[in-house]
């Protein structure tokens, strides 16, 4: 072999060697994506915990449980719910947000705990800390509920003596909570100052009500519709968009004049840092739930609530809107704390 045949050689070796190493450069990282995104298609493989920022009984430990019910049939594997009600939901928020982002722990739980605790200053984080999943349901109970003893019929009824008297309509809320900022935003809607004292959970504002303790509150329409059918308690309002049919013929405030509305989302999340691919079968797993025609007949019959759904683009959409709009309450929100 000659000079130049050995020369040759070198070069034909070194090129098909350098072609070896670029090729297996850009095969090596698909291939561990691959390798995660194979081992998130067979999550779950171990019972996931779901943490829900509520007591046992109420209307998002309910969702949680129902959702939970469908994802074991789906998927073979248990969701163990652990219900973590105190500083307002921040506990719970607190305990996913420093968790392992393994897919083994999530959030169940709506924007109260999510966006309005951060408007109230109660977390110093947001909802962005999270790997946000979906919306599974919107929550389209909440009404205005007033006692027989107030005497009053309608929106305007409110109006007319909160306008007349400034300061003795009693609105009973949980302070910084939701329905706290609900109150706040209906007063300044409509040009009228409430008083506004905390009470505690929808129980107690119901019990208040009988009492003739306080005259208004914010409560899901599951938990005061006996009531209403006694007429011991009757419904002014309901706080969404447009009527919810399941609620029957309760006016919206827009109806009556009053250009507000507050509808509640529940939210499913993750530790930030999730294997997406987790977060998207979970998206998936929801998604097909709300298919099923028993879970939307237990939403219905259960809170009167229809089915909604938003994946996780929508979710995240939706969830920096409403950021975004309660974030101007801030201020009013932390002085009537």
């Amino acid at each position: 072999m000659n000079t130049h045949q050995l020369l040759a050689l070198i070069f034909y070796r070194k090129e098909t060697f350098m072609k070896k190493l670029l090729m297996l450069a850009i095969l090596i990282p698909f291939a561990i994506t691959l390798t995660f995104s194979q081992a998130a298609t067979k999550w779950p493989t171990k019972p996931v915990q779901v943490i829900v920022p509520a007591g046992v009984g109420g209307d998002t430990d309910f969702n949680a449980r129902t959702m939970a019910k469908y994802f074991e049939k789906i998927t073979g594997k248990p969701m163990v719910i652990t219900n973590m009600n105190g500083g307002g939901g921040s506990i719970a928020t607190s305990t996913v947000k420093n968790a392992t982002p393994d897919g083994t722990v999530m959030l169940f739980g709506h924007i109260g705990q999510v966006i309005v605790n951060e408007v109230a200053g109660l977390i110093d984080y947001s909802y962005a800390d999270f790997d946000i999943c979906c919306i599974p349901a919107i929550d389209k109970g909440s009404v205005l509920v007033t006692s027989k003893k107030s005497g009053f019929k309608s929106v305007a009824d409110v109006l007319a003596k909160a306008k007349a008297n400034p300061g003795t309509v009693i609105y009973g809320t949980e302070m910084g909570g939701l329905t706290h900022l609900q109150g706040l935003i209906f007063s300044k809607m409509a040009g009228i100052q409430l008083k506004i004292v905390d009470v505690g959970s929808a129980s107690d504002k119901v019990t208040s009500l009988l009492g003739g303790r306080i005259d208004l509150a914010s409560i899901t329409y599951g938990t005061v519709k006996d009531y209403q059918k006694t007429g011991e308690l009757v419904i002014l309002a309901q706080f969404n968009e447009s009527r919810n049919e399941l609620l029957g013929s309760i006016p919206t405030f827009k109806e009556q004049g009053v250009p507000f509305a507050m509808e509640k989302p529940y939210v499913m999340a993750f530790p930030k840092g999730t294997d997406p691919a987790i977060v998207a079968k979970m998206a998936n797993i929801m998604k097909q739930i709300t298919e099923i025609p028993e879970y939307a007949n237990l939403l219905k019959d259960t809170y009167n609530q229809p089915i909604s759904y938003l994946g996780t683009e929508d979710a995240i959409a939706l969830l920096k809107s409403i950021r975004t709009d309660l974030m101007q309450y801030r201020d009013l929100l932390k002085a009537r704390k």
